[in-house]
């Protein structure tokens, strides 16, 4: 990794010297424009509309475009006055529970490493931070924007997590939230239950990015000259007509794929869903018209 920014945390009276690193990369396969009879790369050019002649980087400016069209053009001069921060300080504004912070205001991850003569106050707020179970809201700015952000401890090092500002966060308008949407209790009981069989701690290895590496070799089969055999489609499941059905049928596909009675999941803290005799009817009637519909279904296939 390569620094990308340098300067230093603001703790009351004690800086802390570090530099900045990206703590993320998004891995994906990039692609070029090319022209597709020769592979030649597509080249575009800073062409004004108003003259159609092709503008030197040196002459382009910032515009803010208003609601009748205009453009308020913007030169650097404009910018050196604005309330923008120079000092390179992350400046530690308080302290607060972590869980009193919504994810959805994180917007990048950072890893902050001490300098040298900092190692010190760095570890001793690293430690001191890391066993109060909270986390320092700070101010900071970074490639001419200033932000609110977090320090955490994860893996021994601090994280700097830039923040959205609150307008920033749009509000979920949504139509249903206005509706009056009944949920049995039935219903809510096995939907319950199906968390709890899906229930597991949570592992990121477990997961990778099936399109990217399918997509990886595309490529490697065109560079070998080799026949490339396409995907095959998933059917796509139909609506469900019957929740409860849905409902106990994801419940019982989870417990198989996850072993059956070898991988009961763990012991929560509410009480297990019970079983009456009610849903025992109600499994044997869903099994019922599925025995039913089964047939039509194969019917319409073989047509």
């Amino acid at each position: 990794m390569r620094s990308i920014w340098k300067g230093a945390i603001s703790f009351g009276l004690v800086t802390i010297p570090v530099k900045l690193y990206s703590a993320t990369e998004q891995k994906d396969v990039t692609f070029h424009q090319v022209h597709r009879e020769d592979g030649g790369r597509i080249r575009y050019k800073r062409v004004c509309t108003q003259d159609g002649e092709e503008v030197p980087y040196a002459d382009i400016a910032k515009g803010y475009e208003l609601a009748s069209g205009e453009i308020v053009v913007l030169t650097d001069e404009d910018f050196e006055d604005l309330p923008l921060s120079t000092s390179r300080r992350i400046d530690v504004l308080q302290f607060t529970p972590a869980e009193q912070i919504d994810p959805i205001y994180f917007a990048k991850s950072y890893y902050l490493e001490p300098d040298a003569q900092g190692a010190k106050p760095y570890v001793l707020l690293r430690n001191a931070l890391e066993s109060s179970g909270q986390v320092a809201v700070v101010k900071v700015a970074l490639r001419q924007r200033e932000s609110l952000a977090t320090l955490r401890v994860r893996d021994g090092v601090f994280v700097l997590e830039t923040m959205l500002w609150p307008d920033e966060i749009r509000a979920p308008e949504f139509a249903f939230l206005e509706e009056d949407i009944e949920v049995r209790a039935q219903e809510l009981k096995m939907a319950e239950s199906l968390i709890t069989t899906m229930e597991s701690d949570f592992d990121p290895a477990e997961y990778h990015d099936t399109y990217r590496e399918a997509l990886q070799q595309v490529i490697e089969a065109k560079v070998a000259g080799k026949e490339v055999i396409p995907a095959r489609e998933e059917e796509e499941a139909g609506p469900a007509v019957d929740l409860m059905a849905a409902l106990r049928a994801s419940v019982e596909a989870a417990k198989r794929e996850r072993g059956g009675e070898s991988a009961k999941p763990r012991k929560a803290a509410g009480k297990p869903a019970a079983k009456d005799s009610k849903d025992s009817k109600d499994s044997k009637e869903s099994k019922e018209q599925d025995e039913k519909a089964a047939p039509k279904r194969k019917t319409r296939k073989s047509a």
